[in-house]
Parts: C-alpha cells; structure tokens; sequence
C-alpha cells in the first residue's frame, strides 16, 4: 500500500488519534482509538487481546487491518495497526466499554435509519430536504 500524506492527528473525547491519507482513505491507529475508549493502562495489550478474541468470531484481520508508520512519542515511526473507517467502526462495536456505549448507540441509530430508509425510500428524500434546509440556514 502506497503512503502518500503525512500523518494528522484527530481529536477524539480529548484524545489524540494518529492517522494517515493513503490512497485518498483514512485509517485510524487502532491502539489510539482503543486507548480513547477504554480505561486501559496499556491500550497496545487489550488490542491484542481484542484481536485475538476478534479472529476467534471469525474477523478477518488481514483484510481488514494494515500496518502503516506512524510517529510515536518519542518522534520515530513506527509499524502501527491501522483500519480504516468502516474498520474502525467495527471495532468500536466490539470493545466493552462505557466510553464506547454512547457511539455505539449512535451506529446503532444511523443503522436502523438506514434500514427504514430502504424500506421506504420516500424518507430519503425528507432526510436530504432537512439537511438542505440546514445548509441554507
């Protein structure tokens, strides 16, 4: 996989998340976003616990997690697992965190939103008059 931008960092319920561009698709540091939603001490042991516990239900790490260098606080670059978006997303629904309940829910809502609107297609179209009418407002 070919890097091409530098590294940035989000901000996510006050804490830093690297996070690099690569072929115009973000991915995540999953130990940061691990570490800003659990009260773990060593974010970089419970991943590997989450990873394990993940592969045994059958998700499929290799496709869905890469390594790319990021910087580290003493300001080399190092190997990191990343994921992006969706892949992120996903491990959020698997950590057993208070921090993480509230996103969830949120996916959760987004998800059956979703799901109504194929049902209905007509509330697709009530959804984008809404945002227009918040976009001109």
């Amino acid at each position: 996989m070919e890097e091409k931008e530098e590294m940035h960092i989000a901000i996510f319920r006050g804490k830093a998340i690297r996070r690099k561009l690569v072929e115009d698709k973000w991915f995540f540091s999953i130990i940061d976003v691990v570490g800003a939603l659990t009260d773990s001490t060593i974010p970089k042991r419970y991943w590997a616990d989450l990873k394990t516990k993940l592969e045994e239900e059958g998700f499929e790490t290799y496709d869905k997690i890469v390594q790319l260098k990021l910087k580290s606080g003493d300001g080399k670059e190092y190997e990191t697992d990343c994921a992006d978006t969706e892949g992120i997303l996903r491990l959020i629904q698997s950590v057993p965190s208070k921090k993480a309940e509230s996103f969830k829910r949120g996916l959760a809502k987004v998800g059956y939103e979703r799901v109504q609107e194929i049902e209905n297609p007509e509330l697709v179209q009530e959804r984008m008059k809404k945002l227009l009418i918040e976009v001109k407002n």
